[in-house]
Protein backbone atom coordinates (compact mmCIF):
# COMPACT_ATOMS: atom_id res chain seq x y z
CA UNK A 1 0.00 0.00 0.00
CA UNK A 2 1.35 3.06 -0.82
CA UNK A 3 3.29 5.35 1.87
CA UNK A 4 0.82 7.81 3.34
CA UNK A 5 3.10 10.83 4.53
CA UNK A 6 1.73 13.75 6.31
CA UNK A 7 3.27 16.02 2.94
CA UNK A 8 3.08 13.39 0.40
CA UNK A 9 2.56 16.20 -2.14
CA UNK A 10 5.68 17.85 -1.56
CA UNK A 11 7.66 14.89 -0.78
CA UNK A 12 10.30 15.61 -3.18
CA UNK A 13 10.22 19.20 -2.72
CA UNK A 14 11.30 18.03 1.05
CA UNK A 15 14.09 15.75 0.07
CA UNK A 16 15.41 18.61 -2.82
CA UNK A 17 15.63 20.72 -0.17
CA UNK A 18 17.30 19.20 2.49
CA UNK A 19 19.76 17.64 -0.27
CA UNK A 20 20.79 21.33 -0.89
CA UNK A 21 21.41 21.62 2.88
CA UNK A 22 23.49 19.12 3.38
CA UNK A 23 25.70 20.65 -0.35
CA UNK A 24 24.57 17.20 -1.78
CA UNK A 25 24.40 16.61 -5.82
CA UNK A 26 21.77 14.78 -7.02
CA UNK A 27 24.07 11.89 -8.13
CA UNK A 28 25.63 12.02 -4.79
CA UNK A 29 22.98 11.37 -2.78
CA UNK A 30 21.57 8.83 -5.31
CA UNK A 31 25.08 7.15 -4.45
CA UNK A 32 24.75 7.18 -0.71
CA UNK A 33 21.16 6.66 -1.00
CA UNK A 34 22.16 3.37 -3.15
CA UNK A 35 18.87 3.93 -5.87
CA UNK A 36 19.15 4.90 -9.12
CA UNK A 37 20.00 8.75 -9.98
CA UNK A 38 17.28 8.59 -12.70
CA UNK A 39 14.86 7.52 -9.54
CA UNK A 40 15.82 10.49 -7.60
CA UNK A 41 15.38 13.17 -10.17
CA UNK A 42 11.81 11.74 -10.94
CA UNK A 43 10.72 11.57 -6.96
CA UNK A 44 12.30 15.30 -6.48
CA UNK A 45 10.68 16.37 -10.09
CA UNK A 46 7.56 14.58 -8.57
CA UNK A 47 7.24 12.48 -11.62
CA UNK A 48 6.89 9.45 -8.94
CA UNK A 49 4.54 11.25 -6.19
CA UNK A 50 4.73 8.24 -4.02
CA UNK A 51 7.62 6.50 -3.87
CA UNK A 52 8.14 3.36 -1.59
CA UNK A 53 8.85 3.09 1.60
CA UNK A 54 11.69 0.75 1.29
CA UNK A 55 13.16 4.14 -1.17
CA UNK A 56 11.77 6.64 1.01
CA UNK A 57 13.56 4.87 4.08
CA UNK A 58 17.16 4.36 1.69
CA UNK A 59 16.64 8.66 0.80
CA UNK A 60 16.62 9.02 4.51
CA UNK A 61 19.64 6.98 5.47
CA UNK A 62 21.68 8.58 2.44
CA UNK A 63 20.49 12.34 3.99
CA UNK A 64 21.52 11.05 7.26
CA UNK A 65 18.44 11.94 8.84
CA UNK A 66 15.15 10.09 10.51
CA UNK A 67 11.84 9.35 8.84
CA UNK A 68 10.26 12.07 10.91
CA UNK A 69 12.85 14.60 9.32
CA UNK A 70 12.12 13.05 6.03
CA UNK A 71 8.05 12.48 6.10
CA UNK A 72 7.15 15.80 8.10
CA UNK A 73 5.46 13.77 10.81
CA UNK A 74 5.47 12.90 14.29
CA UNK A 75 4.26 10.50 16.82
CA UNK A 76 2.48 13.16 18.26
CA UNK A 77 0.54 13.54 15.20
CA UNK A 78 0.26 10.20 15.26
CA UNK A 79 -1.60 9.80 18.87
CA UNK A 80 -4.27 12.28 17.48
CA UNK A 81 -5.25 10.69 14.82
CA UNK A 82 -4.77 6.66 16.66
CA UNK A 83 -5.47 5.26 19.62
CA UNK A 84 -3.83 1.95 18.68
CA UNK A 85 -1.25 1.31 16.12
CA UNK A 86 -2.47 -2.18 14.86
CA UNK A 87 0.81 -4.39 14.38
CA UNK A 88 -1.37 -7.50 13.67
CA UNK A 89 -2.41 -9.69 10.65
CA UNK A 90 -6.02 -8.35 11.24
CA UNK A 91 -8.14 -6.16 12.01
CA UNK A 92 -5.88 -3.15 11.20
CA UNK A 93 -5.46 0.78 11.43
CA UNK A 94 -7.63 1.40 8.03
CA UNK A 95 -7.07 4.55 5.48
CA UNK A 96 -9.23 7.67 6.21
CA UNK A 97 -11.34 7.30 3.01
CA UNK A 98 -12.63 3.58 4.44
CA UNK A 99 -13.27 5.46 7.92
CA UNK A 100 -15.34 8.02 5.92
CA UNK A 101 -17.06 5.17 3.30
CA UNK A 102 -18.58 3.32 6.21
CA UNK A 103 -20.61 6.48 6.79
CA UNK A 104 -22.06 7.40 4.04
CA UNK A 105 -26.13 7.78 3.55
CA UNK A 106 -28.28 4.99 4.52
CA UNK A 107 -29.69 2.68 1.38
CA UNK A 108 -32.37 -0.01 1.29
CA UNK A 109 -30.17 -3.57 0.39
CA UNK A 110 -33.70 -4.60 -1.66
CA UNK A 111 -32.76 -1.56 -4.03
CA UNK A 112 -31.15 -0.56 -6.81
CA UNK A 113 -28.46 1.78 -4.85
CA UNK A 114 -27.13 -1.39 -3.10
CA UNK A 115 -27.60 -3.98 -6.82
CA UNK A 116 -24.92 -1.16 -8.34
CA UNK A 117 -22.72 -1.17 -5.12
CA UNK A 118 -22.58 -4.91 -5.22
CA UNK A 119 -21.69 -5.26 -8.65
CA UNK A 120 -19.21 -3.06 -8.28
CA UNK A 121 -17.67 -4.91 -5.46
CA UNK A 122 -17.71 -8.34 -7.14
CA UNK A 123 -16.37 -6.89 -10.60
CA UNK A 124 -12.98 -5.12 -8.21
CA UNK A 125 -12.75 -8.72 -6.85
CA UNK A 126 -12.21 -10.31 -9.65
CA UNK A 127 -9.53 -7.78 -10.62
CA UNK A 128 -8.07 -7.74 -7.33
CA UNK A 129 -6.86 -11.30 -8.34
CA UNK A 130 -5.97 -10.16 -11.78
CA UNK A 131 -8.17 -12.75 -12.98
CA UNK A 132 -7.85 -12.34 -17.06
CA UNK A 133 -10.96 -14.37 -18.31
CA UNK A 134 -13.37 -12.60 -15.76
CA UNK A 135 -16.49 -14.15 -17.30
CA UNK A 136 -15.58 -17.32 -16.35
CA UNK A 137 -15.26 -16.23 -12.53
CA UNK A 138 -17.63 -14.93 -10.04
CA UNK A 139 -17.56 -13.30 -6.55
CA UNK A 140 -19.82 -13.24 -3.59
CA UNK A 141 -20.03 -11.51 -0.86
CA UNK A 142 -20.90 -12.99 2.92
CA UNK A 143 -22.09 -11.13 6.28
CA UNK A 144 -19.36 -12.52 8.53
CA UNK A 145 -16.02 -13.61 8.97
CA UNK A 146 -12.95 -15.29 6.74
CA UNK A 147 -14.26 -18.66 8.79
CA UNK A 148 -18.43 -17.87 7.49
CA UNK A 149 -16.91 -18.03 3.91
CA UNK A 150 -14.74 -20.96 4.50
CA UNK A 151 -17.90 -22.52 6.35
CA UNK A 152 -20.00 -21.53 3.13
CA UNK A 153 -17.49 -23.54 1.11
CA UNK A 154 -16.94 -26.77 3.24
CA UNK A 155 -20.56 -27.06 3.54
CA UNK A 156 -21.68 -26.64 0.07
CA UNK A 157 -19.07 -27.75 -2.08
CA UNK A 158 -18.76 -31.12 -1.00
CA UNK A 159 -21.80 -33.25 -0.97
CA UNK A 160 -21.26 -37.36 0.05
CA UNK A 161 -18.05 -36.78 -2.19
CA UNK A 162 -14.56 -37.41 -0.53
CA UNK A 163 -12.70 -34.29 0.87
CA UNK A 164 -8.85 -33.92 2.36
CA UNK A 165 -7.91 -31.53 4.29
CA UNK A 166 -4.04 -30.13 4.40
CA UNK A 167 -3.19 -29.00 7.73
CA UNK A 168 0.10 -27.29 8.69
CA UNK A 169 -1.47 -25.01 11.58
CA UNK A 170 -3.81 -23.44 12.93
CA UNK A 171 -6.48 -22.54 10.47
CA UNK A 172 -5.91 -26.06 8.58
CA UNK A 173 -6.91 -27.65 11.96
CA UNK A 174 -10.11 -24.69 11.68
CA UNK A 175 -10.66 -26.06 8.04
CA UNK A 176 -10.60 -29.53 9.24
CA UNK A 177 -12.78 -29.13 12.13
CA UNK A 178 -15.82 -27.74 9.98
CA UNK A 179 -15.43 -30.17 7.07
CA UNK A 180 -16.17 -32.75 9.93
CA UNK A 181 -18.80 -30.97 10.94
CA UNK A 182 -20.64 -31.54 7.94
CA UNK A 183 -18.99 -33.85 5.13
CA UNK A 184 -19.07 -37.75 6.67
CA UNK A 185 -16.03 -38.51 4.72
CA UNK A 186 -13.54 -36.09 5.41
CA UNK A 187 -9.66 -37.24 5.13
CA UNK A 188 -6.86 -34.98 6.82
CA UNK A 189 -2.88 -34.81 6.30
CA UNK A 190 -1.42 -33.12 8.69
CA UNK A 191 2.20 -32.02 8.73
CA UNK A 192 2.97 -30.20 12.22
CA UNK A 193 2.23 -26.46 12.86
CA UNK A 194 4.86 -24.23 10.79
CA UNK A 195 6.02 -26.97 8.81
CA UNK A 196 5.85 -27.38 5.15
CA UNK A 197 3.62 -29.86 3.41
CA UNK A 198 4.92 -32.82 1.60
CA UNK A 199 3.57 -33.02 -1.79
CA UNK A 200 4.59 -36.50 -2.53
CA UNK A 201 2.50 -37.66 0.91
CA UNK A 202 -0.22 -35.84 -0.74
CA UNK A 203 -0.03 -37.47 -4.10
CA UNK A 204 0.51 -40.75 -2.25
CA UNK A 205 -2.47 -40.30 -0.10
CA UNK A 206 -4.74 -39.10 -3.02
CA UNK A 207 -3.31 -42.31 -5.26
CA UNK A 208 -4.31 -44.33 -2.23
CA UNK A 209 -8.03 -43.00 -1.67
CA UNK A 210 -10.12 -41.24 -3.83
CA UNK A 211 -10.54 -37.83 -3.42
CA UNK A 212 -12.75 -35.28 -5.18
CA UNK A 213 -12.12 -32.22 -3.27
CA UNK A 214 -8.81 -30.72 -1.93
CA UNK A 215 -8.93 -27.88 0.79
CA UNK A 216 -6.10 -26.08 2.15
CA UNK A 217 -4.58 -22.36 3.39
CA UNK A 218 -2.47 -20.41 1.45
CA UNK A 219 -1.19 -18.22 4.32
CA UNK A 220 -1.07 -20.12 7.72
CA UNK A 221 -1.44 -17.04 9.92
CA UNK A 222 -0.38 -18.84 13.34
CA UNK A 223 3.13 -19.67 11.87
CA UNK A 224 3.77 -17.07 8.96
CA UNK A 225 4.20 -20.02 6.57
CA UNK A 226 3.30 -19.47 2.43
CA UNK A 227 2.12 -23.10 1.30
CA UNK A 228 2.91 -23.97 -2.16
CA UNK A 229 -0.74 -23.21 -3.41
CA UNK A 230 0.44 -24.12 -6.86
CA UNK A 231 1.95 -26.83 -6.77
CA UNK A 232 -0.89 -28.34 -5.31
CA UNK A 233 -3.02 -26.95 -7.63
CA UNK A 234 -1.35 -28.84 -10.46
CA UNK A 235 -1.57 -32.23 -8.25
CA UNK A 236 -5.30 -31.01 -8.33
CA UNK A 237 -5.61 -30.96 -11.79
CA UNK A 238 -3.95 -34.11 -12.75
CA UNK A 239 -6.22 -35.96 -10.62
CA UNK A 240 -9.36 -33.58 -11.64
CA UNK A 241 -9.96 -32.86 -8.04
CA UNK A 242 -11.81 -29.70 -7.20
CA UNK A 243 -9.12 -27.33 -5.63
CA UNK A 244 -10.49 -25.10 -2.52
CA UNK A 245 -8.30 -22.58 -0.85
CA UNK A 246 -8.50 -20.21 2.41
CA UNK A 247 -6.84 -17.05 1.35
CA UNK A 248 -8.05 -15.00 4.26
CA UNK A 249 -5.00 -13.32 5.08
CA UNK A 250 -3.43 -13.76 1.64
CA UNK A 251 -5.61 -12.12 -0.18
CA UNK A 252 -4.85 -8.12 -1.00
CA UNK A 253 -1.33 -8.63 -0.03
CA UNK A 254 0.42 -12.04 -1.81
CA UNK A 255 0.04 -12.04 -6.15
CA UNK A 256 -2.40 -14.74 -6.50
CA UNK A 257 -3.17 -16.64 -10.14
CA UNK A 258 -6.60 -18.30 -9.57
CA UNK A 259 -6.27 -19.66 -13.22
CA UNK A 260 -2.47 -20.81 -12.91
CA UNK A 261 -3.28 -22.71 -9.59
CA UNK A 262 -6.20 -24.12 -10.97
CA UNK A 263 -8.32 -22.80 -7.92
CA UNK A 264 -12.22 -24.01 -8.00
CA UNK A 265 -12.69 -22.08 -4.97
CA UNK A 266 -11.10 -18.97 -2.61
CA UNK A 267 -12.41 -17.55 0.27
CA UNK A 268 -10.61 -14.13 2.08
CA UNK A 269 -12.11 -11.30 4.07
CA UNK A 270 -12.58 -7.85 4.71
CA UNK A 271 -10.26 -7.06 7.86
CA UNK A 272 -6.89 -8.20 6.74
CA UNK A 273 -4.28 -7.34 3.85
CA UNK A 274 -7.68 -6.14 1.96
CA UNK A 275 -7.52 -3.53 5.02
CA UNK A 276 -11.63 -2.69 5.64
CA UNK A 277 -13.73 -2.91 8.95
CA UNK A 278 -13.88 -6.63 10.46
CA UNK A 279 -17.63 -8.56 9.40
CA UNK A 280 -17.23 -9.15 5.49
CA UNK A 281 -16.35 -12.29 3.74
CA UNK A 282 -16.39 -13.01 0.21
CA UNK A 283 -16.00 -16.17 -2.18
CA UNK A 284 -14.11 -16.03 -5.75
CA UNK A 285 -15.04 -19.24 -7.81
CA UNK A 286 -14.98 -20.70 -11.34
CA UNK A 287 -18.60 -19.88 -12.51
CA UNK A 288 -18.98 -23.35 -13.85
CA UNK A 289 -18.50 -24.82 -10.16
CA UNK A 290 -20.67 -22.28 -8.87
CA UNK A 291 -23.46 -23.32 -11.25
CA UNK A 292 -22.72 -27.26 -10.53
CA UNK A 293 -23.46 -26.58 -6.86
CA UNK A 294 -27.74 -26.52 -7.28
CA UNK A 295 -27.24 -30.07 -7.99
CA UNK A 296 -25.70 -30.60 -4.51
CA UNK A 297 -27.68 -30.10 -1.13
CA UNK A 298 -25.90 -27.69 1.10
CA UNK A 299 -25.82 -28.27 4.49
CA UNK A 300 -26.35 -24.93 5.89
CA UNK A 301 -29.07 -22.45 5.15
CA UNK A 302 -27.59 -19.10 5.45
CA UNK A 303 -24.24 -20.07 4.55
CA UNK A 304 -25.22 -21.72 1.36
CA UNK A 305 -22.69 -20.84 -1.25
CA UNK A 306 -25.16 -21.49 -4.45
CA UNK A 307 -27.93 -19.17 -2.62
CA UNK A 308 -25.49 -16.41 -2.15
CA UNK A 309 -24.30 -17.12 -6.28
CA UNK A 310 -27.95 -17.25 -7.91
CA UNK A 311 -28.67 -14.21 -5.50
CA UNK A 312 -25.86 -11.88 -6.58
CA UNK A 313 -26.12 -13.45 -10.04
CA UNK A 314 -29.46 -12.85 -10.90
CA UNK A 315 -30.82 -10.06 -8.80
CA UNK A 316 -26.94 -8.73 -7.60
CA UNK A 317 -28.26 -9.05 -4.33
CA UNK A 318 -27.55 -10.78 -0.95
CA UNK A 319 -30.15 -13.88 0.22
CA UNK A 320 -30.07 -12.05 3.81
CA UNK A 321 -29.82 -8.65 4.81
CA UNK A 322 -26.20 -7.41 4.68
CA UNK A 323 -23.74 -5.17 6.97
CA UNK A 324 -24.55 -2.32 4.36
CA UNK A 325 -22.35 -0.08 5.92
CA UNK A 326 -19.53 -2.35 6.09
CA UNK A 327 -19.71 -2.98 1.85
CA UNK A 328 -19.38 0.89 1.39
CA UNK A 329 -16.28 0.30 3.58
CA UNK A 330 -14.83 -2.57 1.65
CA UNK A 331 -15.90 -1.00 -2.41
CA UNK A 332 -13.26 1.91 -1.46
CA UNK A 333 -10.45 -0.24 0.43
CA UNK A 334 -10.61 -2.25 -3.07
CA UNK A 335 -10.86 0.99 -5.31
CA UNK A 336 -7.62 1.76 -2.93
CA UNK A 337 -5.68 -0.62 -3.99
CA UNK A 338 -6.64 -0.85 -7.59
CA UNK A 339 -5.62 2.74 -8.00
CA UNK A 340 -2.01 1.97 -6.16
CA UNK A 341 -1.68 -1.49 -8.38
CA UNK A 342 -1.61 -4.98 -7.22
CA UNK A 343 1.63 -5.18 -8.03
CA UNK A 344 3.21 -2.19 -6.18
CA UNK A 345 0.92 -3.19 -3.17
CA UNK A 346 2.10 -6.50 -2.64
CA UNK A 347 5.58 -4.85 -2.90
CA UNK A 348 5.28 -1.85 -0.54
CA UNK A 349 4.15 -4.85 1.92
CA UNK A 350 7.06 -6.63 1.51
CA UNK A 351 8.85 -3.56 1.71
CA UNK A 352 7.55 -3.21 5.37
CA UNK A 353 7.94 -6.53 6.26
CA UNK A 354 11.73 -6.27 5.30
CA UNK A 355 12.15 -3.18 7.29
CA UNK A 356 10.94 -4.86 10.04
CA UNK A 357 12.54 -7.99 9.92
CA UNK A 358 15.84 -6.24 9.33
CA UNK A 359 15.53 -4.26 12.50
CA UNK A 360 14.55 -6.82 14.66
CA UNK A 361 17.43 -8.91 13.72
CA UNK A 362 19.64 -6.19 13.93
CA UNK A 363 18.00 -7.09 17.91
CA UNK A 364 19.11 -10.20 17.75
CA UNK A 365 15.87 -11.29 17.30
CA UNK A 366 15.42 -15.00 16.00
CA UNK A 367 12.21 -16.15 13.30
CA UNK A 368 9.88 -19.00 13.29
CA UNK A 369 9.92 -19.57 9.00
CA UNK A 370 12.79 -19.62 6.94
CA UNK A 371 13.41 -16.33 4.76
CA UNK A 372 11.73 -18.16 1.38
CA UNK A 373 9.01 -19.33 3.09
CA UNK A 374 7.68 -16.42 5.22
CA UNK A 375 4.47 -14.60 4.02
CA UNK A 376 4.56 -11.13 2.97
CA UNK A 377 2.01 -9.72 5.94
CA UNK A 378 3.46 -10.96 9.18
CA UNK A 379 6.54 -12.12 10.62
CA UNK A 380 6.64 -14.68 13.54
CA UNK A 381 9.25 -13.97 16.24
CA UNK A 382 10.95 -16.14 19.06
CA UNK A 383 9.91 -14.73 22.28
CA UNK A 384 13.40 -13.60 23.63
CA UNK A 385 14.47 -16.18 27.09
CA UNK A 386 14.63 -12.90 29.25
CA UNK A 387 11.15 -11.92 28.47
CA UNK A 388 7.67 -13.51 28.62
CA UNK A 389 5.56 -12.56 25.84
CA UNK A 390 2.19 -12.08 27.99
CA UNK A 391 4.92 -9.18 29.30
CA UNK A 392 6.63 -7.85 26.08
CA UNK A 393 2.79 -7.80 24.83
CA UNK A 394 1.45 -5.71 27.56
CA UNK A 395 4.23 -3.38 27.68
CA UNK A 396 3.99 -2.13 23.75
CA UNK A 397 0.36 -2.21 24.27
CA UNK A 398 1.05 0.57 27.21
CA UNK A 399 3.00 2.60 24.37
CA UNK A 400 -0.28 2.01 21.91
CA UNK A 401 1.07 -0.51 19.80
CA UNK A 402 -0.18 -4.00 19.36
CA UNK A 403 0.64 -7.04 18.41
CA UNK A 404 -0.40 -10.54 18.61
CA UNK A 405 1.28 -13.82 21.30
CA UNK A 406 1.44 -17.32 19.70
CA UNK A 407 -1.32 -19.83 20.31
CA UNK A 408 -1.88 -23.56 20.17
CA UNK A 409 1.62 -25.58 20.04
CA UNK A 410 3.51 -21.73 19.81
CA UNK A 411 1.53 -20.68 23.26
CA UNK A 412 4.46 -18.44 25.47
CA UNK A 413 7.38 -19.72 22.63
CA UNK A 414 6.69 -16.79 19.89
CA UNK A 415 4.80 -13.29 19.00
CA UNK A 416 3.88 -11.93 15.74
CA UNK A 417 4.27 -8.47 14.05
CA UNK A 418 1.88 -7.55 10.92
CA UNK A 419 2.80 -4.87 8.59
CA UNK A 420 -0.69 -4.49 6.88
CA UNK A 421 -3.19 -1.58 6.83
CA UNK A 422 -2.52 2.40 7.44
CA UNK A 423 1.07 1.96 9.02
CA UNK A 424 3.27 5.05 8.28
CA UNK A 425 7.35 4.54 7.69
CA UNK A 426 7.18 6.66 11.42
CA UNK A 427 5.10 4.42 13.09
CA UNK A 428 6.98 1.05 11.58
CA UNK A 429 10.20 2.80 13.15
CA UNK A 430 8.29 3.96 16.48
CA UNK A 431 7.71 0.27 16.77
CA UNK A 432 11.09 -0.59 16.63
CA UNK A 433 12.43 2.12 18.62
CA UNK A 434 9.82 1.10 21.66
CA UNK A 435 10.46 -2.66 21.09
CA UNK A 436 14.48 -2.53 21.16
CA UNK A 437 14.03 -0.20 24.32
CA UNK A 438 11.62 -2.71 25.74
CA UNK A 439 14.02 -5.67 25.20
CA UNK A 440 17.12 -3.97 26.59
CA UNK A 441 15.48 -3.29 29.75
CA UNK A 442 14.40 -6.25 30.51
CA UNK A 443 17.98 -7.68 29.56
CA UNK A 444 19.28 -5.79 32.46
CA UNK A 445 16.32 -6.59 34.65
CA UNK A 446 17.08 -10.35 34.13
CA UNK A 447 20.74 -9.98 34.02
CA UNK A 448 21.08 -11.03 30.81
CA UNK A 449 25.29 -11.54 29.95
CA UNK A 450 24.62 -9.79 26.86
CA UNK A 451 23.33 -7.12 28.63
CA UNK A 452 26.57 -6.73 30.60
Amino acid sequence: MKEKLSNQKTIGKRIKLLRSEKSLTQEGLARKADIPYTTLTKIESEVIKSPTIDTVLKIATGLEIGIDDLSGTSMLSRTKSKKYLLFTPGPVNVEENVRMAICKEDICHREKDFDVLLQSIEKKLLQLFEIKNTSNYRAVVITGSGTAANESMLSSTVGEKNILIISNGEFGERLFHISEVHNKNTFVLKFGWGKKIDLEKIETFIKKNKIDVIAMVHHETSSGLLNPIEEVGMLSKAYNTLFIVDCVSSAGAELIDLEKCNISFCSSSSSKAISSYPGLSFVVGKKQEFEKLKDIQAKTTYLSLYKFYHFTHTISQTPNTPAVPLFFALEQALENILQEGISNRHQDILNRANILRLGMKKMGLKFLIDGNDMCSVLTTVYTPEYIKVSVLREKLRDKQIIIYEGKGEFKDKIFQVGNIGELSLTEIQFFLDTLQKILQESKILYNYPSAM
